[in-house]
């Protein structure tokens, strides 16, 4: 009989070397078991550039492509266009999609590209060494904001799944968290949801994934979750943003 614990199928047998407390391997689960209850395995084809999202082809049991910094919206784009039968989807950091990548999500929502982007926000440049993002809070302490974050000098936090939603072309933008049970539970639906919309051919989707990075941020894996609570999610506001497709219009 399976239970909760059982390995997904869309998972390779091997242990996750992220940070403890990290938030990548409950995504990478959620992904995986949502491909597994969608039966698309075999047609999945993931993308993943430069950060700790590096290293999805060390655990996901299907087809990834690593791709430059900030690149992976061109590359689905391409992917799909040419493979329509594949189900697409990028798996992208804040210091890669809402820095460098900016203009490539901006103009892969405008076109209405039918891909699936996976947004994880967890307001750092997790991999080269806690700088501050365009994610980053105002007054939250990183490697080159060590007095906190000041709009003076750096400018606000960004709202990628805001600044998205205004975008004709984008069909679905939800942001979910992974800081509790029922926001996991959110998540997992948001996810099938999403790869949903792709397999009917309704264009752009993007879940944004608030997501802890204990390491960076200098708290324990249980104060993270707290801070998530406490602070994220006062600027980055749960919920979808835009549904073009549901029924309430």
């Amino acid at each position: 009989m399976k239970t909760v614990f059982d390995r997904p199928k869309s998972l390779k047998p091997a242990p996750f070397r992220y940070c403890p407390g990290c938030g990548h391997s409950l995504i990478h689960r959620l992904i995986a078991e949502s491909i597994d209850a969608l039966g698309i395995r075999e047609r999945v084809m993931g993308i993943a550039p430069v950060g700790c999202a590096v290293f999805a082809y060390d655990y996901f049991n299907f087809d990834i492509l690593e791709v430059a910094h900030g690149r992976p919206p061109a590359a689905a784009t391409a992917m799909k266009r040419v493979l329509q039968d594949r189900i697409i989807f990028s798996y992208q950091g804040d210091g890669d999609l809402a820095a460098i990548g900016t203009g490539e999500i901006v103009h892969a929502a405008a076109r209405g590209e039918n891909i699936t982007v996976f947004f994880v926000n967890n307001a750092t440049y997790g991999m080269t060494g806690g700088q501050m993002a365009p994610t980053t809070l105002l007054g939250q302490r990183t490697t080159t904001t060590p007095m906190g974050r000041e709009a003076v000098h750096a400018g606000y936090p960004l709202r990628v799944s805001e600044m998205l939603a205004t975008i004709d072309g984008a069909s679905l933008i939800a942001r979910t968290s992974v800081d509790s049970t029922k926001n996991l539970l959110k998540t997992r639906m948001l996810i099938e949801k999403a790869f949903r919309y792709q397999m009917d051919g309704k264009g752009f989707s993007l879940v944004e994934i608030l997501s802890p990075c204990p390491t960076d941020w200098g708290l324990s894996p249980e104060d993270s979750m707290k801070w998530i609570q406490s602070d994220m999610m006062s600027v980055y506001k749960l919920g979808i943003l835009k549904d073009k497709f549901s029924e309430e219009g």
